[in-house]
């Protein structure tokens, strides 16, 4: 049993990029479940100071400086953690515009982590997915201020005058990002527009540069 332990620290820190990409996901799917209750919100809360620690942790791997991260990190953790407790919805755009911040300098960091040698190893592919992630939970964040800064900047088709749910944001992050244009959930008001509009070329380059990259690494080294 020993053993196994040893083994499975000894993957986490040869591909810290997988155990990253695994949390997000794990994300994607937690949030829908939990989204609307109170129990749901504290979850949620402590699920997002975990991403954080993990991301944080990531980013020592890579070019990125450590004490950046963390000092975007750790007043939005206490954020998170006053929001959860005392359920104080005035900081929402305060801890959502600095998550949103520590999550692309996060992906920046991870880009040049991926961008700083001539090879492609199983942790940089890896790194490749939970830099997409990593993109789009910042652009979630970011269309979370404008929603607070412009209410009624995003419509869907159910419940149109409501303002959009993390979940129902996360989900236009995911198809403006990925270029696939499915979702009901469409920005309505010019500063929304203009950050969707700017989501969905920062999808495109970093699919043409950074993932292509890898790619011809890749098939190179084969």
């Amino acid at each position: 049993m020993q053993l196994r332990h040893l083994r499975y620290l000894a993957l986490t820190r040869r591909h810290p990029s997988a155990i990253l990409l695994l949390v997000q996901l794990a994300g994607l799917l937690l949030y829908p479940l939990l989204d609307g209750t109170q129990a749901g919100r504290l979850t949620l809360s402590a699920f997002g100071v975990a991403v954080l620690v993990v991301t944080t942790r990531m980013v020592r791997r890579t070019p990125g400086l450590t004490w950046v991260s963390a000092c975007l990190a750790l007043p939005a953790i206490v954020m998170l953690v006053l929001q959860a407790v005392f359920d104080l919805p005035a900081l929402l755009p305060w801890s959502a515009g600095l998550e949103a911040l520590f999550y692309f300098y996060a992906a920046g960091s991870l880009v040049a982590y991926m961008m700083e040698d001539a090879r492609a190893t199983t942790d940089e592919l890896f790194a490749a997915g939970a830099t997409f992630t990593l993109l789009a939970w910042a652009f979630t964040y970011a269309f979370v201020v404008v929603q607070v800064i412009e209410p009624g900047s995003f419509m869907a088709a159910l419940n149109p005058e409501q303002p959009r749910s993390w979940t129902e944001l996360m989900f236009l992050s995911f198809a403006l990002l990925s270029s696939t244009g499915i979702g009901d959930v469409i920005p309505v008001r010019p500063l929304a527009r203009g950050l969707a509009s700017l989501e969905m070329l920062v999808g495109v380059m970093y699919l043409a540069v950074v993932v292509s990259r890898l790619v011809g690494l890749t098939l190179l080294r084969r």
